[in-house]
């Protein structure tokens, strides 16, 4: 069955990965007021607009034992704790494997300038 709206997604998850969404959700929507949540290519995405896969900033994607915290501009973030890992293009991520690894401080931080710079 295929989600159609954030909610779903993230209450569809198998624990501990639904205990991490919940966790890192209000992060993601403190961070970024301004922003539109939707499921895009099957996962949850938060960008500018009322379109958020045409300037995404942010994505949530769960696999089987982790999920994925991922920013479009993550490689520009400046990250001093290195947990962000660059990916493709200039995108950089986080896996998340319990609720404890979601620190909103530092992740509030990189969505904060991964939000700037798809407005510069």
């Amino acid at each position: 069955m295929s989600t159609t709206t954030v909610t779903e997604y993230l209450d569809g998850l198998d624990e501990p990965l639904r205990e991490i969404a919940v966790k890192l959700r209000p992060v993601i929507e403190a961070a970024l007021p301004g922003a539109t949540g939707a499921v895009w290519h099957g996962h949850p995405v938060w960008g500018r607009g009322d379109r958020p896969g045409r300037d995404p900033v942010c994505l949530v994607k769960a696999y089987p034992s982790y999920l994925t915290f991922g920013l479009w501009q993550g490689q520009q973030v400046d990250d001093p704790s290195g947990r962000l890992l660059p990916g493709a293009r200039s995108m950089a991520s986080v896996k998340l494997r319990a609720a404890d690894e979601v620190d909103p401080a530092l992740f509030g931080d990189w969505l904060r300038q991964a939000y700037a710079r798809e407005a510069a």
